[in-house]
């Protein structure tokens, strides 16, 4: 496993950015078309296809249950022409018999299929969030600097649903109503083909009118849907950011423009929900103007004997029951659409390529540490240099310090190492080797970080420690937690090692979280040490407890330090003075003090701040 202690790479929102307009996400909760529907399609059957037996024992069922319930009217028909309108009681009490039994029949088939298909579509689902969950354990960092966590969480919940909706509910919902519209037809063809004529000539207005109702149903909702994306985005920034917001008295700012957005949300919700509720009424009009034409049509030809009494009630039967099918396929159309939508985003990110090495192919080996930059060359965006012709060498063993003002390219560089991202140009090898040949499992098993944004997870303190090294035991585990100087405060916590971590570990202070992160480096035993302005957040004196723990961390390993505090690499064997991207100064902490240089103004400007500081 890898033992990299990787920070949260959050940053916090600014005031101003929670009052200016948003624009909607284009992945959370659009209801929109898919651009390739059939393709999309094909992928989600794809899922299914491991359940096909079940899924056949499911069509048979669906199959059974609406022959069944097409049954009852036919029945029914039955024993008005030759039971009650005859007077001839005989046989009555079978046929009625033979109604409840289809009916109660038919019920209990529904139920199973419904059962079955569950079962089917959260199998399947499973496998989709998979896929999904793994594919984006292997990509790139680069794809999550460019892609907000939130519209990851869109992909992961919202799409999921969306899918989840079709597969488990409508896809039986789809079989039934299409089944139903053919057997429907196909009965009342066989009783009397005269009445399915005139029946035929009200469907295509039926069907004019209700996809008219529902295509502005799915443009009210998807505007609904952008609309609450964005007001969600607002809040969201709100409440994480609300401490800058009240220190620059922007509250009252924040609160306009939720008045804002969530007045847009209300205008496009009632739009959108007027249009869905319309569609019932709307159906309930064309069914009862369906059942009024076969009524009188039938009724016309009842007077001239062309037709019997038991086939017009059949047929006012199948009138009512033909038009819900068809007002199921209209409010279905918007959920299959955000399906095929939202698999074609979760299939976005399956289809993306994974980090480089994800494979599991390349060298595995022994790991010493030693570590050489070569002409590294760098830019997070083309045509935007990050480091230019950066070289040096870490010796197995030895400590190198990386300094210089923010933005010169020092954590940069430990991005690299981590092969998090890829040189443009040169090579960075560990023993000798190009780490992009390397392993990159054991790559990043040679390594730990320990990083000034520390990232604790919502679980025991020990288990925060156990993450440095899964297998190991409780005993290592707060043997590590001594050695780090955290053992002390660990047993003060009400449980002690069993102390739940709220989210964040906000229930510890900057210093405790930081000598946890050092505790679990120290149990993940790396070859290579990367500290990143492990200190540059906490007081003097949680400073020297966590240098104390550090030199003990540091003891025969490579280490790579990143510092403001110039101060606390004064023992480094080698120091790289890096401004704009490149290396202007490199020696030892007293020559480069000696030299006078750029490196002697950095640490003339941070003795001033600490005199200046003790002073207050």
């Amino acid at each position: 496993m890898s033992h990299v202690q990787g920070d949260s790479g959050y940053r916090a929102p600014d005031a101003g950015s929670m009052l200016r307009p948003r624009r909607p996400s284009a992945m959370v909760g659009r209801i929109e078309e898919a651009r390739d529907p059939r393709s999309a399609l094909a992928r989600l059957v794809g899922y299914l296809r491991p359940y096909r037996g079940g899924f056949i024992l499911v069509l048979a069922m669906v199959a059974g249950y609406t022959l069944l319930g097409l049954a009852g009217p036919w029945l029914m028909g039955t024993a008005i022409d030759r039971h009650i309108i005859p007077g001839r009681a005989e046989g009555l009490a079978e046929v009625a018999l033979a109604m409840l039994a289809s009916y109660v029949l038919s019920n209990l088939l529904r139920a199973l299929a419904d059962r079955r298909m569950a079962t089917i579509s959260q199998n399947s689902l499973m496998l989709l969030r998979r896929d999904l969950f793994a594919r984006l354990q292997i990509l790139p960092i680069s794809f999550f600097d460019r892609t907000p966590a939130g519209e990851l969480m869109s992909r992961l919940t919202n799409d999921i649903d969306a899918i989840n909706q079709v597969v488990s509910q409508n896809v039986t919902a789809l079989l039934t109503s299409v089944l139903s519209l053919v057997g429907i037809l196909t009965a009342m063809f066989l009783l009397d083909v005269q009445l399915t004529l005139a029946a035929l000539a009200v469907i295509p207005v039926m069907i004019l009118f209700t996809t008219f109702v529902a295509r502005y149903t799915r443009r009210g909702f998807r505007d609904l849907q952008m609309h609450l994306g964005s007001m969600n985005g607002m809040m969201e920034e709100a409440i994480t950011g609300r401490m800058t917001a009240e220190a620059f008295g922007r509250k009252d700012d924040v609160l306009e423009e939720f008045d804002r957005q969530n007045d847009a949300v209300f205008r496009s919700g009632v739009s959108a929900n007027s249009y869905a509720l319309l569609m019932m009424p709307v159906s309930n009009a064309l069914g009862n103007v369906f059942i009024v034409v076969m009524a009188a049509f039938g009724s016309w030809l009842a007077l001239r004997g062309q037709v019997t009494v038991g086939v017009i009630a059949a047929f006012v039967t199948y009138g009512r029951n033909f038009v819900l099918p068809l007002r199921q396929l209209a409010n279905m159309y918007n959920s299959i659409q955000a399906a095929l939508a939202g698999s074609e985003r979760i299939f976005e990110i399956i289809d993306t390529a994974p980090e480089p090495g994800a494979d599991g192919l390349g060298w595995t080996g022994e790991v010493a540490g030693d570590v050489e930059f070569k002409e590294v060359d760098f830019s997070y965006v083309p045509g935007t240099q990050i480091l230019s012709g950066v070289s040096f060498r870490a010796e197995q063993g030895r400590t190198v310090a990386l300094v210089g003002p923010t933005g010169a390219g020092k954590t940069t560089m430990t991005n690299l190492l981590t092969r998090f991202y890829q040189v443009d140009s040169g090579v960075i090898s560990m023993d000798g080797r190009d780490i992009r040949e390397m392993n990159l499992s054991c790559l990043r098993g040679s390594l730990a970080l320990v990083l000034q944004d520390t990232f604790l997870f919502a679980d025991t303190v020990m288990e925060n420690i156990r993450f440095g090294r899964l297998d190991a035991t409780d005993e290592e585990c707060i043997e590590a937690a001594r050695m780090a100087q955290a053992d002390h405060f660990i047993r003060q916590l009400p449980r002690g090692y069993e102390t739940d971590l709220s989210e964040g570990a906000s229930n510890l202070s900057q210093g405790q979280r930081q000598l946890l992160s050092i505790s679990r480096a120290i149990l993940a035993d790396p070859e290579v040490l990367v500290l990143d302005e492990a200190t540059s957040s906490v007081d003097t004196r949680t400073e020297r407890r966590i240098q104390k723990a550090l030199t003990r961390l540091r003891a025969g390993r490579t280490s790579i330090v990143i510092a403001h505090r110039l101060a606390t690499i004064r023992d480094a064997d080698l120091v790289l003075v890096l401004d704009g991207g490149r290396i202007v100064e490199r020696g030892t902490h007293a020559s480069l003090l000696a030299a006078k240089g750029f490196y002697h103004s950095l640490y003339q400007i941070g003795v001033r701040g600490k005199n200046v500081k003790n002073s207050a």
